[in-house]
C-alpha cells in the first residue's frame, strides 16, 4: 500500500509585472498554509518524500506547512510539477523509489485534481464529491493506493481517504 497526498498551492497573489512562476502568496495564503501544516501533522499524514514545484507559491506554501511538521526525509524541487498535466504527475508519481511509502506532490491545478480524479475510484462519498466539485487554493487529498512499487500506479485504482479545505479548518478562506 502507498500513499499519495495532493497539496494545491495556498491562495496566490496577481501582482503587475510579476511572471507566473515567481507568484507570491497572498495574505489569505500566508494563513491558511499553517493552518493545514497543523492539520497534516495532527492527522500523521507526514509523508516520507516532498516534490514541491519550483514556482514561488508552491516553495512558500511549502515552507509554511513544513513549520508545522516534524523533519520530513526527503524535500526535492521537482520542475515536473510546475504546469503539469495528469499525465506528467503520474510520470513523476511512478518513477519514485520503491522504500518511499508516501508521497506529497506541492504543485498546482489543473494538475493535482485531474491526476486525483484519474486515480481516484473509491472513498467516502462526501470526499469525492467536494474534491469533484472543486480543489481549492490550498486543499489536501490524501488517497490511498493498493500497491507495492510507485510503478504499478494505475488509473481508476485508488482510494480518496479524505479530501481537506483551510476553509474548512477555520470557517473562513
Amino acid at each position: 500500500m502507498r500513499r499519495l497526498i495532493l497539496l494545491r498551492h495556498a491562495k496566490s497573489d496577481w501582482p503587475d509585472g510579476i511572471v507566473d512562476p515567481e507568484r507570491p502568496l497572498a495574505p489569505r495564503g500566508r494563513a491558511a498554509a499553517p493552518r493545514i501544516g497543523a492539520y497534516i501533522a495532527h492527522e500523521q499524514l507526514v509523508a516520507d518524500r516532498v516534490l514541491v514545484s519550483p514556482a514561488r507559491r508552491t516553495r512558500e506554501t511549502w515552507d509554511l506547512v513544513a513549520a508545522q511538521l516534524p523533519p520530513v526525509k526527503v524535500v526535492a524541487s521537482e520542475p515536473r510539477v510546475y504546469d503539469a498535466s495528469a499525465a506528467r504527475l503520474l510520470s513523476v508519481v511512478r518513477e519514485q523509489p520503491r522504500e518511499a511509502h508516501s508521497l506529497m506532490l506541492v504543485g498546482h491545478n489543473p494538475g493535482l485534481s485531474d491526476l486525483a480524479e484519474l486515480l481516484v475510484s473509491s472513498g467516502s462519498a462526501s470526499h469525492l464529491s467536494k474534491m469533484s466539485e472543486k480543489f481549492p487554493t490550498g486543499a489536501l487529498a490524501v488517497i490511498d493506493l493498493p500497491v507495492d512499487d510507485w510503478c504499478e500506479v494505475a488509473p481508476g485504482t485508488a482510494r480518496l481517504d479524505r479530501f481537506v479545505t483551510p476553509r474548512e479548518l477555520s470557517g473562513t478562506d
